[in-house]
Formats: C-alpha cells, sequence, structure tokens
C-alpha cells in the first residue's frame, strides 16, 4: 500500500490536539525508584491518554531486580511514560516518566535532555531506593521536588523526618500526594512549577 496517498492512516485524537491557547512549553521528569508509582502518577493527571512502555516482568529480572515491599507488582516500564497536562491557558507540561529499576537507569540520560524540573516519587516502605535517584539529579543540577506517594498501606512519617532521613536542605520543597488522584498530582507539580519560579527569579548571592 502507498501510504503517501492513502486516506486511511489514523491520525491524532481532536482531544489530544494541543490547546490553542498554549505559548509555553516545559519537560518534567518524574524520577523514583522500581514501583513507586510513576507510571500511576502519569496516568492519573495525564490530559491525553499516557503513553506507556510497561511490559511484564519475567525471570530475567530474579535476582537483578530489588522488588522487596512490591512482590504484587507484575509489570515494569522498560523506557518511559509519558503524558501532558494543561497548568492554565497558556502553559503546558510535558511529563516523562523515567523507569524505575537501576538497570534501565542508562535511559535517563536522553529523558533528562531539555527538563527544567523533577519530580521524585518516594515510598516510605522503601526510603532506601530513592537516595540513589535523589544523588543523581543533585549531580546534574537538576531542580526537584520530592513527592512522597501516599500508599495506603505506607507507615506515616512526619515531613521533617523524611527530610532529615534523606538529607534534603530546607530549601527543596517535600509535599505528599496520592497518585491515583488527578488533583493531588496537579498540586505536587504546581509546587514544582513554584519551586522553579522562585529558582528564576532568585537575587544571586554577591560575592
Amino acid at each position: 500500500m502507498d501510504y503517501r496517498t492513502s486516506d486511511t492512516l489514523p491520525g491524532p485524537r481532536s482531544e489530544d490536539a494541543l490547546p490553542a491557547t498554549a505559548t509555553s512549553a516545559v519537560k518534567v521528569v518524574i524520577v523514583g525508584g522500581f514501583g513507586v508509582g510513576k507510571t500511576t502518577l502519569v496516568g492519573s493527571v495525564s490530559e491525553i491518554r499516557p503513553l506507556t512502555t510497561e511490559e511484564t516482568m519475567t525471570q530475567a529480572g530474579v535476582g537483578v531486580d530489588d522488588i522487596a515491599g512490591v512482590e504484587r507488582k507484575t509489570e515494569t516500564t522498560v523506557a518511559m511514560d509519558f503524558g501532558r497536562i494543561s497548568i492554565n491557558e497558556q502553559l503546558v507540561l510535558y511529563l516523562f516518566g523515567t523507569p524505575g529499576q537501576e538497570r534501565f537507569w542508562f535511559l535517563w540520560n536522553g529523558l533528562f535532555e531539555g527538563a527544567l524540573g523533577a519530580l521524585v516519587l518516594i515510598d516510605t516502605r522503601r526510603l532506601e531506593v530513592s537516595f540513589d535517584v535523589v544523588g543523581r539529579l543533585e549531580e546534574r543540577g537538576v531542580p526537584f521536588v520530592v513527592v512522597v506517594n501516599d500508599f495506603p498501606e505506607s507507615p506515616r512519617y512526619p515531613m521533617a523526618e523524611l527530610r532529615a532521613a534523606m538529607d534534603l536542605p530546607d530549601s527543596v520543597p517535600m509535599v505528599a500526594c496520592d497518585a491515583r488522584d488527578r488533583g493531588s498530582c496537579r498540586d505536587a507539580l504546581l509546587t514544582l512549577m513554584r519551586y522553579l519560579h522562585t529558582l528564576a527569579t532568585a537575587t544571586p548571592e554577591s560575592p
């Protein structure tokens, strides 16, 4: 078939079209360890049908992937998740969710190109998996907000204790979020936008 002349090729859905009023677009990366809820967050908040690259977990990951605390998880992201949300009539966020398994972290290099900031999603049942994630962002100089995903079975800790455990400076925002709830996810993204604005308008310290 000559696809150049065919009129049967599917086009984008009308509901996926970029709003005509949009004047600014920002790339945001959603990062975190394995099984912390990145795919769920992107799917919950995206105003378009999200792109996911989830595959069924196989025996290839046995002994390689740390599934402690998420033993019931049967699928995992192997490349990225993608979604979009309009913050207002002018500002659009493009959301890129990273794979959480360390053997796929080499993909992060491309996903971070052009990103203005990141959400670091954490699970208080497995806080230790977030340490390397935060370290990589700090090495890259990528501004980020830490988001505590409110899993029903997760232990609750005061934010001050979590901040101390992660050795986060007071300047880095930390908020709670339910990755299943669109409004909660949107609030987390707004926190990141306000933080980025604060950084952009901060007066440099005198030498």
